[in-house]
């Protein structure tokens, strides 16, 4: 018999947020036995982790504790207790996630230890129908985000020098990353990082932005909020010019446009999310679309086109490089993009739902080109 055992906090692993449901910032015990969930939490948590926690019985830290003085060990530590909670549940081995701490692993003489890759909890891929509606709230908190800054954008002058001004004074990545956020916070949310990458900025998918705007360049912005109330997480992204768009991005964006409908038109359960990734390689290379190292720099589409959404941003399955069958109920963001400098970044992003015939995008905000 093998049990399963997390030692973490909740608030940042989604694992064990998903197997008990209750937020902590303390790391707790998560232990399932024999078809039985027990979460080890601590007085400050015991209370109110009985009336929230999704598990069979919550269990006191502090009476291991006291066991442990009792038999002679003045100053229990966690792996004391975590060794003592499965001596009494006489679990000899267990398996643990990927992120399971080394050191308590060590240290937990007499246990066997079998690490399990990701998914810990295989189910966690497949989403429910209330999970379905939580994701589709956080992306409501990313769209309202969204909403925000085009509006911020669209209040924008263009100066004689192309940059954009609000009130006489340049206006920045920085704040228009700004509203973003307070936006997303005022409906429940956080939004971490969130990108407005002007120019050569959006060249690398994952750089933040800083610095002022310009019109008649792709900015790229891409949000993804979790909510605080649940613990999902929204993503989008939108590639918009403050002003007119050259050929060339415009050329950029409508192609980035057209690869995701190839992608999303491909989405249904049984297909290879590899598959679905080299449709746009493909797609992109008959456009003209060079990927690959260019004087020291990538360029073109060099990321994957797209990744699981949950608990967390970035989770199973990938539309990318490994083949991943997909399956109904996958929540899967559609992400295709292409990078050159000296025209700039453009990346669309939607989140869609497979189904066994077809997809179904959970996003609902219009895409726009031009502001």
């Amino acid at each position: 018999m093998t049990a399963r055992l997390i030692v973490a906090n909740s608030e940042h692993d989604a694992n064990l947020l998903y197997a008990t449901g209750l937020f902590a910032p303390d790391p707790f015990i998560f232990l399932e036995v024999r078809g039985k969930r027990y979460a080890v939490l601590s007085d400050l948590e015991i209370d109110r982790a009985r009336k929230q926690a999704m598990v069979d019985r919550v269990l006191s830290y502090s009476r291991y504790l006291k066991r442990l003085k009792q038999q002679g060990i003045p100053h229990p530590k966690q792996c004391d207790v975590v060794r003592l909670v499965l001596n009494e549940f006489r679990v000899r081995k267990v398996a643990v996630p990927s992120n399971f701490p080394i050191g308590l692993a060590k240290k937990l003489r007499g246990i066997r230890v079998l690490v399990v890759p990701e998914p810990f909890f295989p189910d966690r891929e497949l989403k429910t129908p209330q999970e379905v509606e939580k994701i589709t709230r956080a992306l409501w908190m990313a769209e309202e985000g969204m909403r925000a800054a085009m509006d911020a954008l669209h209040a924008c002058r263009i100066g004689r020098d192309d940059f954009l001004y609000r009130r006489g004074q340049k206006v920045t990545s920085e704040h228009i990353r700004g509203v973003v956020n307070a936006t997303v916070a005022g409906l429940g949310g956080v939004a971490a990082r969130s990108i407005v990458a002007c120019g050569n900025q959006g060249c690398d998918p994952h750089e933040a932005g800083h610095g002022p705007l310009r019109a008649h360049k792709p900015i790229i912005i891409d949000i993804f909020p979790r909510d605080m109330s649940t613990g999902y997480h929204g993503d989008i992204t939108r590639t918009v010019v403050r002003g007119h768009a050259s050929d060339a991005v415009r050329k950029l964006w409508f192609t980035v446009e057209q690869a995701q409908e190839i992608a999303f038109s491909k989405l249904r359960a049984g297909v290879d999310g590899h598959g679905v990734h080299q449709a746009v390689v493909t797609f992109f290379k008959s456009e003209g679309y060079p990927t690959g190292q260019y004087r020291g720099r990538m360029r073109g589409f060099f990321h994957g086109t797209g990744h699981g959404l949950g608990l967390e941003v970035h989770e199973l399955p990938r539309l990318g490089a490994v083949s991943t069958a997909l399956k109904a109920d996958h929540v899967v963001t559609v992400e295709p993009g292409l990078y050159y400098r000296g025209i700039g970044g453009v990346r669309l992003e939607d989140v869609a739902l497979i189904g066994a015939r077809r997809a179904r995008f959970l996003t609902k905000f219009p895409k726009l080109l031009e502001i």
